[in-house]
């Protein structure tokens, strides 16, 4: 299931607990904020979002503005083959090799969601067509880099690294992939990313 923020919304550590963040409707690239729920107490939802550290659940009164609704789509990435696998009701839709993160930026592994859905409307960008841009931020950003912290899985202007280890933490896909991934996969989708 995922939730729809329809007005600013405090995410908590806990049922009831300590405000650990804020969400807004929109995304900072003016999406809609679409949470999948990863856990239920009564009169609570537990989300993952991007305004919170890798592997942390924020909570939400279910009495906030909420709309909610079923997704069948998940991605799961694996590290160790390079390779992203996309279902919709367990039933493979995509699978495809990626570039992933280095050996001094390694792709953070864990359970993630996506938050937008970009078109660069440059090819020749660094980050190809397409970007399908996630809650999860990478922690090891190199000095200098001023791209931000978030990880993404995006097209390349660098197709050759395709199935090496060489991106900041980012999974660089074959741009007709990230094109069908921007297409049909919605937000809120989790994606899990093991090593």
């Amino acid at each position: 299931m995922t939730v729809q923020v329809t007005r600013t919304t405090a995410l908590r550590a806990a049922p009831d607990g300590q405000i650990v963040g804020r969400v807004r409707p929109k995304t900072e690239f003016r999406s809609d904020t679409i949470l999948p729920v990863v856990a239920q107490r009564s009169g609570w939802i537990g989300v993952i979002s991007k305004e919170l550290p890798n592997g942390r659940v924020g909570w939400i009164s279910t009495s906030a503005a909420l709309v909610a609704w079923r997704t069948r789509w998940s991605i799961s990435v694996s590290l160790g083959r390079r390779e992203v696998t996309v279902r919709r009701s367990g039933r493979v839709m995509q699978r495809f090799r990626v570039a992933i993160g280095g050996p001094s930026t390694p792709t953070p592994t864990g359970r993630f969601a996506v938050t937008d859905k970009l078109l660069t409307h440059d090819p020749a960008s660094v980050y190809g067509c397409c970007i399908l841009a996630l809650s999860a931020h990478q922690p090891h950003t190199p000095q200098g880099w001023g791209g931000g912290n978030r990880v993404a899985i995006h097209a390349t202007n660098l197709p050759e690294t395709i199935g090496s280890a060489a991106s900041l933490g980012c999974m660089r896909a074959p741009a007709e992939e990230a094109r069908r991934l921007v297409r049909t996969v919605p937000l809120g989708t989790i994606v899990t990313i093991r090593a």
